[in-house]
C-alpha cells in the first residue's frame, strides 16, 4: 500500500500547538470528531466516498520517528517533556466510517473519530487530506463513467497529476469511481489495477513511415495493439496505414484498435468507423483521448459517435474545475466517562453551523431497494426501524420537515473499523470497493445523477437531534443575552 511513511509530522502545525496546550493544561479528555462535507462538487447531485483504505493503513501505524522528533526539537517551540510525550504517540482511538465507495451527501458524517483530544487533533490533517482528495477524484471518475454509458474508461492522468503522491492516489480513486484501468504502472503494482497504454506520437515519428511504426509495434504486441492514427493526417494516412498493417493481425486471428488524440472526435470517429467497416474490420475498436471530461463524453455519446473506449487524464485526476472536496473535521462531543457532552459550532452563516452530539446515519430505502433519504440521529438514542412512521426535519432545524413510513429498509451507514487503535474489520479489496460503488449508485434514481440541475437528495435529522440542536442554540443565545 502506498504510504506517507506513517509520519505523524503529516499534520498542520496548529495541531501540534493545540496538542501541546491540551497536554500542558491536562485537558487530554476523550472527544468525538466527525468529518463531513458541505456541498457537492461539480454542481452535482452525489459524491463517492473514497480514501478510507488508505487512511486506515496510515492511521494504525501513525507515529513520530526519531528523525521527526529531532526536527520538532530543533523548532525550539516545545518543551522537552512534551516532546518526550510525542515519542510514544500512537493512535489508540476508534474510527467509525461508512463503507468506502458509498454514495454520500452533504452534512452527514462520513467518519467519526473517538479518542483523546490530542490524538484526534493530530490526525486531522492526514484524515482530511486523504479523504478529500480521493473522494473528489472518485466522484469525478464516476461522473465520467456514467456519462459514457458505463463504458470503458482508461485513466491516463499520471503526467498531469499533482505530484507523484497525487498520481498514485488519483489512480486508486478513479478506479473506485469507474475507471477500468490506469496508465500509471506503479499504481498498477500497488493496487492491482489493470495497466493500460498504447503508443505516443514519438513512437510513430521515430520511424521513416507510419506503416513501419505500426508494423513494428504489431509484431511486438500482437495481442494488445492499438495504433495512434493522428500523428500526421488521420483520414489521409493514419487510418489507411492502420488498416494495411492491421489486416496482417486479423489474418492471424488477432484483433486491434485505433486511437484518436486530436481533432473533431465525432467527425473523425465516424469517418474512421466507415473506413474500417468498408475494409471488413467491423470488430476493430476505436478509442479516443484529447482533454476529455464528462460533458464532452456525454455529448459524443448522445451524438452516436462510434467510440468504444475513452482515455481521460487531466480533467479526471485533478478534479478540473473544482479545486477541492469541501470536507471538514469538527468536534461534536466531549466524553465525560461514558457520558457524551454534545457541542456544536455556531456561525452567522447557517451552512457552517454544525450538528451536535455523537451521531449515526441511516439510509432509508423503499420496497424496491431505491434510496429515499439519509437520516442523521443520535447514536444510541434514536432507532430507525422498518414499519415505523417518522417525522424528519431539515438539518438547519427550521420548520421544514416531512413524514415518512419506512416500508423498505433502514440501514446504519457508520461502522466501527478501528477500536483502541486496532483494526477490527477486514478491509475489502479495491475491486470489491469499486463494485460497491457501482451497486450503491444503481440504487439512486437517475434524477440525482444527471449532469445538469440534478435533483437534491434528502438529508434530514431526527426529532431528537433537532431538539438537542435547538436546546444548545437556546442555551448559547440565553447566556449571550443575559
Amino acid at each position: 500500500m502506498f504510504s506517507l511513511n506513517n509520519s505523524a509530522l503529516f499534520t498542520d502545525f496548529y495541531s501540534l500547538t493545540m496538542a501541546n496546550g491540551y497536554w500542558k493544561r491536562n485537558l487530554n479528555e476523550s472527544a468525538v470528531f466527525e468529518m463531513f462535507f458541505r456541498q457537492q462538487p461539480f454542481d452535482g447531485g452525489y459524491s463517492v466516498f473514497a480514501g478510507l483504505g488508505t487512511l486506515i493503513n496510515e492511521l494504525v501505524n501513525f507515529s513520530f520517528s526519531e528523525d521527526d522528533i529531532s526536527y520538532i526539537k530543533n523548532l525550539a517551540v516545545f518543551e522537552d517533556a512534551f516532546i518526550d510525550f510525542l515519542k510514544t504517540f500512537k493512535f489508540k482511538g476508534s474510527l467509525w466510517a461508512m463503507d468506502e465507495g458509498t454514495v454520500v451527501f452533504p452534512n452527514e458524517p462520513l467518519l467519526r473519530v473517538e479518542g483523546s483530544l490530542i490524538e484526534c487533533q493530530i490526525i486531522e490533517g492526514l484524515l482530511l487530506n486523504i479523504i478529500n482528495f480521493q473522494s473528489l477524484i472518485a466522484t469525478k471518475a464516476c461522473r465520467i463513467w456514467l456519462a459514457s454509458g458505463k463504458g470503458n474508461i482508461m485513466e491516463f492522468g499520471l503526467r498531469r497529476a499533482q505530484g507523484h503522491d497525487g498520481a498514485i492516489s488519483a489512480s486508486r480513486a478513479a478506479f473506485i469511481g469507474g475507471a477500468s484501468g490506469t496508465s500509471d504502472t506503479l499504481a498498477g503494482k500497488i493496487f492491482g489495477i489493470p495497466v493500460m497504454g498504447t503508443m505516443a506520437h514519438s513512437w510513430v515519428m521515430s520511424f521513416d513511415s507510419e506503416e513501419e511504426a505500426f508494423d513494428c509495434y504489431a509484431s511486438l504486441y500482437p495481442d494488445r495493439t492499438i495504433f495512434l492514427i493522428d500523428t500526421y493526417d488521420t483520414l489521409k494516412s493514419g487510418i489507411h496505414s492502420a488498416i494495411k498493417i492491421g489486416k496482417k493481425l486479423t489474418a492471424k486471428g488477432k484483433n486491434f484498435g485505433v486511437r484518436l488524440d486530436s481533432g473533431d472526435i465525432q467527425y473523425l470517429s465516424t469517418e474512421v468507423r466507415q473506413l474500417l467497416d468498408q475494409a471488413g474490420l467491423e470488430k476493430v475498436f476505436i478509442t479516443v483521448s484529447n482533454d476529455l471530461d464528462e460533458y464532452i463524453i456525454e455529448t459524443l455519446v448522445k451524438a452516436g459517435a462510434p467510440v468504444n473506449s475513452w482515455g481521460v487524464g487531466t480533467k479526471m485526476v485533478t478534479g478540473a474545475q473544482v479545486a477541492a472536496f469541501t470536507g471538514v473535521y469538527k468536534l461534536s462531543a466531549r466524553l465525560d466517562g461514558k457520558k457524551a457532552i454534545p457541542v456544536m459550532k455556531f456561525s452567522d452563516n447557517p451552512d457552517k453551523t454544525t450538528n451536535p452530539g455523537v451521531k449515526q446515519v441511516w439510509r432509508i430505502r423503499d420496497q424496491k431497494g431505491e434510496a429515499v433519504a439519509d437520516i442523521l440521529g443520535i447514536d444510541g438514542a434514536d432507532e430507525i426501524n422498518t414499519g415505523q412512521r417518522f417525522c424528519f426535519w431539515h438539518p438547519s432545524a427550521d420548520y421544514r420537515h416531512f413524514f415518512h413510513k419506512i416500508e423498505g429498509s433502514a440501514s446504519m451507514l457508520l461502522n466501527k473499523w478501528i477500536d483502541n487503535g486496532v483494526l477490527i474489520k477486514e478491509q475489502p479489496s479495491l475491486a470489491e470497493i469499486k463494485a460497491h460503488a457501482a451497486s450503491d449508485l444503481d440504487s439512486f434514481d437517475s434524477t440525482y445523477k444527471r449532469l445538469l440541475n440534478p435533483h437534491i437528495y434528502k438529508v434530514s435529522i431526527t426529532e431528537n437531534l433537532r431538539t438537542l440542536k435547538l436546546e444548545i442554540i437556546e442555551k448559547y443565545l440565553g447566556s449571550r443575552n443575559s
